[in-house]
């Protein structure tokens, strides 16, 4: 048995369950929340902000739809039917006004968090709004200065069967769900006489790993997904920002840093060989780092992937088993595995322990970047092989060009991604 280093003690899985005490080994021990250098996260901040997939992407985004199944095409198109007014509705949530005075002095983060379990959220936490990691086209919309990170968890058994269609089902439902009681959230923290702006869960106005590390609500996983203590990886999350009087939480060690090294069930089985073994330095925090050309071809053609949510032993253990064993054996569990390990793949079949799916190199050669960047492409590549002639059909084109670049540079970012006349 090893030596337990230090316990922490957390809500229930739902609002009501007893607390839990998750003791974590000493040998996994490293700090609370993140290794990160702050002045490095500052740098980066400053000089190469970050930017939302809808903006800096499109080409791939508008790519995927090309590629879905008429299954998943549907799935898509209605649950973007459904979501796209519960995401109207957020947008202009910062300028509701409070619908009552606040009590002078008082602090409301029992009464919040309190609420926001009874609502169903399963994790709820408080920090800063750490502008550092709003997206640069969202700074100007983000209104006040304290973030509520908030937590829904994903139905477990339909996540088991990832990738498939039936995953994507809670996936997106979850979105929806979340989406529309937050906004009830809002209404309850006006009532207490704050403002409230929610960050839509799709339409997302930075990276909130980082906040909802910073409130103790989890570490960073090497799937580079948060891990929280009940349902790891499985569980979708958004923010809301608010002026109330509240106090912040703690950053802390799960012993996720050093359990991820060991583990590397995630790494392991990565179909699309996307994850990192090794941890780099990046924009100023120590992670496991995805890479992205590798992920995204995946995710795209097989119903979101999602399995490295599939094969952690947070998502599907808890992490208060998945220590408790740690702290018993000094092994992983699950691993190794067909319960733990184990995914089929449409039309490729079952890939057990130690199996992995192969694709060739066309399979990962997709658009990247932005719509117009390739446009502009394309024209070079017409120039060069002399296909622009300085006639009238040559005028027409570069007309035609420069239409397709305003259509597209108009657009306002859509983090849903492709609009539907439905």
């Amino acid at each position: 048995m090893l030596k337990v280093g230090h316990s922490i003690r957390r809500p229930g899985r739902v609002h009501g369950d007893t607390d839990i005490t998750i003791d974590v080994p000493e040998e996994l021990e490293t700090v609370p929340g993140v290794v990160q250098s702050p002045k490095e996260v500052d740098f980066y901040s400053r000089e190469y902000p970050l930017e939302s997939q809808a903006v800096d992407m499109t080409a791939d985004r508008d790519w995927v739809w090309s590629v879905y199944t008429d299954e998943v095409l549907e799935h898509r198109k209605e649950h973007d039917k459904l979501n796209r007014p519960i995401i109207a509705a957020a947008k202009d949530t910062g300028d509701i006004e409070p619908a009552a005075a606040p009590v002078p002095g008082k602090d409301v983060t029992v009464e919040i968090r309190q609420k926001a379990r009874e609502m169903g959220f399963g994790e709820v936490g408080f920090t800063s709004l750490d502008r550092r990691y709003i997206f640069k086209f969202k700074r100007d919309w983000v209104k006040f200065p304290h973030a509520i990170c908030l937590a829904w968890e994903q139905d477990y058994e339909p996540t088991q069967t990832a990738p498939s269609i039936e995953a994507e089902g809670p996936h997106h439902g979850v979105y929806r769900t979340m989406g529309a009681v937050a906004l009830d959230l809002a209404d309850y923290i006006r009532s207490l006489g704050y403002h409230a702006q929610v960050h839509s869960p799709n339409d997302n106005s930075g990276a909130y790993i980082p906040m909802f590390v910073a409130a103790g609500l989890g570490q960073l996983g090497a799937n580079g997904q948060l891990l929280s203590p009940h349902f790891g990886s499985r569980a979708r999350i958004m923010l809301i920002s608010t002026d109330a009087q509240v106090t912040y939480d703690e950053p802390v060690d799960y012993g996720i840093h050093s359990f991820c090294t060991i583990c590397q069930v995630c790494v392991n089985r990565c179909p699309g060989r996307a994850l990192m073994r090794d941890k780099v330095w990046w924009r100023g925090v120590e992670k496991h780092k995805l890479i992205y050309r590798r992920c995204r071809p995946v995710m795209a053609r097989y119903e979101g992937c999602a399995v490295c949510m599939k094969v952690c032993p947070v998502q599907r253990y808890g992490l208060k088993a998945v220590m408790d064993h740690y702290v018993e054996t000094g092994s992983v569990l699950g691993k190794g595995t067909h319960l733990l390990e184990g995914y089929s793949i449409r039309e490729m079949g079952y890939f057990g322990p130690g199996d992995l799916p192969r694709f060739n190199n066309e399979f990962f050669q997709i658009p990247h970047g932005k719509n117009e960047d390739l446009l502009f492409e394309d024209l070079k590549d017409r120039i060069r092989e002399g296909d622009l002639s300085d006639d009238a059909s040559g005028t027409l084109a570069l007309r035609e060009f420069k239409q397709r670049v305003a259509n597209y540079i108009s657009q306002p970012p859509d983090d849903m991604g492709r609009s539907w006349d439905v």
